[in-house]
């Protein structure tokens, strides 16, 4: 028992510089992936046939393929294929390489979400909007988009609490996120050996952050009930 507390503050702080690395993740993702999004979506209703089908292949290919050989090509791809290491080998690298692939893969999710809250807006509405003399873009962010927003909040909250935890896939090119920090004392860091708990510890985080996550959610759909 002393050997845990004497433990104790060790593994806290080097979960906690784990976990800050596993939310400037989540945030960057988030920060990239909302808006290129739905520029994809609007790629994929493109009328110019060979953009559209380029967001389309390109959909088929990110979901159709796991997340974690996505991160290896990435990562791996540059250096290997082409002979240009892009992203270094320092953790700055691997965080930049892993932000590209968060993105990509899940702009592409968020893209098919976005579109199925813009195909579920009646076209009445449309019609509406074009006999009042609006334009397209008006009807969409004056009429359409909170209505959007209270039908995807649901499926869009299920993939940002799935992203807090695909994060952990990051470590398949050695960033160093909370779950890597936890396992490295199995192996042996700052003195510590053969210690499988801070492995459990690591779910905390992924519960409070999750749990959080979940409050707000609610309070954002409550809010948007008037759209009912």
């Amino acid at each position: 028992m002393d050997q845990f507390f004497q433990q104790f503050p060790i593994v806290i702080h080097a979960l906690n510089v784990g976990f800050l690395q596993t939310l400037k993740l989540f945030f960057v993702t988030l920060l990239g992936a909302i808006p290129l999004g739905l520029l994809i979506c609007f790629g994929t209703q493109s009328r110019f046939k060979p953009v559209s089908i380029f967001f389309k292949i390109l959909i088929w290919i990110i979901r159709g393929t796991p997340l974690m050989i996505q991160l290896l090509i990435i990562y791996y791809f540059p250096g290997l294929v082409l002979g240009k290491a892009i992203w270094g080998g320092d953790e700055v690298g691997r965080f930049a390489a892993s932000a590209v692939a968060f993105i990509i893969n899940y702009a592409c999710y968020f893209s098919e979400i976005y579109r199925g809250g813009i195909i579920s807006i009646p076209v009445g509405q449309d019609e509406a909007g074009l006999v009042l003399g609006m334009t397209k873009s008006q009807i969409f962010f004056k009429i359409k988009l909170l209505q959007m927003v209270k039908r995807i909040l649901p499926p869009m909250s299920n993939e940002i609490l799935t992203l807090v935890k695909d994060t952990s896939l990051a470590r398949i090119i050695a960033l160093q996120e909370v779950i890597w920090a936890g396992q490295a004392f199995m192996k042996g860091s700052q003195g510590i050996s053969g210690a499988i708990w801070p492995l459990f510890f690591t779910a905390v985080y992924y519960l409070i952050c999750n749990g959080i996550l979940t409050l707000i959610f609610a309070k954002c759909e409550k809010k948007l009930e008037y759209f009912k």
